[in-house]
């Protein structure tokens, strides 16, 4: 292990709370970065790039059989890359990156547009990792009409000159019938400065707790390194905000209480928050992510409720973790569940807690299921996809249009994997973008173009072939 030099990254006692994820949205942080790609890593770990089919047992999805087909809901999007259906209500919405929200209805995508922030977007275009990048109401939304926005401004008081752009979390309130949101009832809730423009992440949801949970990426660039990237406990590889935990708060999952105030912060902490009471920032849920695209809950049991975090790989690897409370998922350390940029490298922190390895892993290159952007998705319980039931259903960006499960029933890790094909006439486009649930309906969200240059987006269905 190198010689620790620097803070440690983890408060002692953490480990207890453990139990044993371009970003993508028009066009993924891909293996190639903004500054070069670091030299290849070398793997001191179990080799995990052999792609496996099949079921991890009898009560698994048969994943060798499974396939699924397209309904066409709605186009006309640039890139569309979130989706949401407010509880107790029977309205569906697509978030289009530029800044965007539209209605979705039975009949297609409603002209009018029922959010529009492209006024405090930062400008966009091409390629490019920023702008509106998820949308979350409130659990009590057909009551109380909040809807939680993440955008990406131009740079506001606090971030520093060189920065690109500011990371905003707002809260929006609306009447909960209302065909628009009025743009001035807007309370920013978090700004957090970024120092490059790509990988943002983007998402936001509750979770089963009522709790929003809010996916940060590392600050962007190139391996955690660089403008913005403060130093770690690991010294074989520089900068390190996925490791840190008392500088920002980038490369993690925050856990925000939206309903309480916590003295002069607009929001609350909710007090079983890990680092509550220890030495780091005390939103931080879990750390030690890349560029994570897509979060989902999924609820096995009333006591047994998983986050699966798809997080985007650097070079080689993509991968997605079911992420506990305190986790430390690696990155960049790992990826994956290889070193990165060294020849060897620790499986735990100086402090003993452990660099946890993903449930999902797959590479860029090779035999079997491949990409550079890993897009997560849902575990599919009963509706149209009851072949797939308990499945982990995902896709990469760079997928053309393939959509790919993986078995948590298996007994190994990383789970098997495998392609599910797409039968019949509807197809999503090339670039999968996001995935969506309303109900037991499950949905996906892709474009036709690698950029923001067009209006080829699509909301598909997913059904039975």
């Amino acid at each position: 292990m190198p010689p620790v030099s620097r803070r440690r990254a983890l408060a002692t006692g953490l480990s207890a709370l453990l139990a044993g994820v371009a970003g993508c949205n028009s066009a993924p942080a891909n293996g190639t970065d903004a500054e070069g790609s670091p030299p290849a890593p070398t793997d001191s770990t179990r080799d995990g790039s052999e792609t496996r089919t099949g079921t991890g047992g009898d009560s698994g999805p048969d994943l060798n059989d499974a396939r699924v087909a397209a309904e066409r809901v709605a186009g006309g999007f640039v890139s569309p890359v979130d989706f949401f259906a407010p509880a107790g209500t029977d309205r569906r919405f697509v978030v289009d990156q530029p800044g965007v929200v539209y209605e979705v209805t039975a009949n297609g995508r409603r002209d009018a547009p029922y959010l529009d922030v492209r006024d405090r977007v930062v400008d966009i275009g091409g390629y490019d990792e920023r702008g509106l990048l998820g949308v979350a109401p409130h659990p009590e939304f057909a009551d109380n009409g909040r809807l939680y926005v993440r955008y990406s401004a131009p740079r506001r008081r606090g971030t520093p000159r060189n920065y690109s752009h500011t990371f905003v979390l707002s809260e929006f309130t609306v009447d909960p019938d209302a065909r628009s949101v009025d743009g001035s009832r807007e309370r920013t809730l978090l700004e957090l400065p970024e120092p490059q423009s790509n990988h943002n992440a983007g998402s936001v949801g509750f979770g089963p707790d009522g709790r929003l949970y809010v996916g940060t990426g590392d600050g962007g660039g190139g391996g955690d390194r660089g403008t913005g990237h403060v130093s770690d406990w690991y010294d074989a590889v520089d900068g390190g905000n996925g490791q840190d935990l008392t500088e920002n708060l980038l490369g993690s999952v925050l856990r925000l209480d939206v309903d309480a105030r916590d003295g002069d912060k607009p929001y609350g902490i909710p007090e079983d928050n890990p680092l509550v009471g220890r030495e780091g920032l005390d939103e931080q849920y879990a750390w030690g992510f890349r560029n994570p695209w897509r979060f989902s809950f999924d609820a096995r049991g009333p006591d047994d409720r998983d986050l699966y975090v798809a997080d985007v790989g650097q070079n080689r690897y993509e991968e997605v973790s079911v992420v506990k409370r305190g986790g430390n998922y690696g990155w960049n350390v790992r990826e994956g569940t290889h070193c990165y940029s060294s020849g060897e490298c620790p499986t735990t922190t100086p402090d003993g807690d452990p660099l946890v390895d993903p449930v999902v892993e797959y590479p860029h290159s090779g035999d079997g299921v491949t990409g550079i952007s890993v897009i997560g998705g849902y575990v599919v319980r009963g509706g149209p996809l009851a072949e797939l039931a308990g499945a982990y259903l995902f896709a990469d960006w760079r997928s053309n249009g393939r959509l790919f499960a993986a078995d948590p029933a298996s007994e190994t890790t990383p789970w098997p994997i495998a392609e599910v094909p797409v039968v019949g006439d509807a197809r999503p486009g090339p670039f999968v973008t996001a995935f969506g649930r309303a109900g037991e309906d499950l949905f996906v969200l892709s474009t036709g173009a690698r950029g923001l240059n067009d209006r080829t987006g699509a909301l598909h269905r997913l059904v039975a072939p």
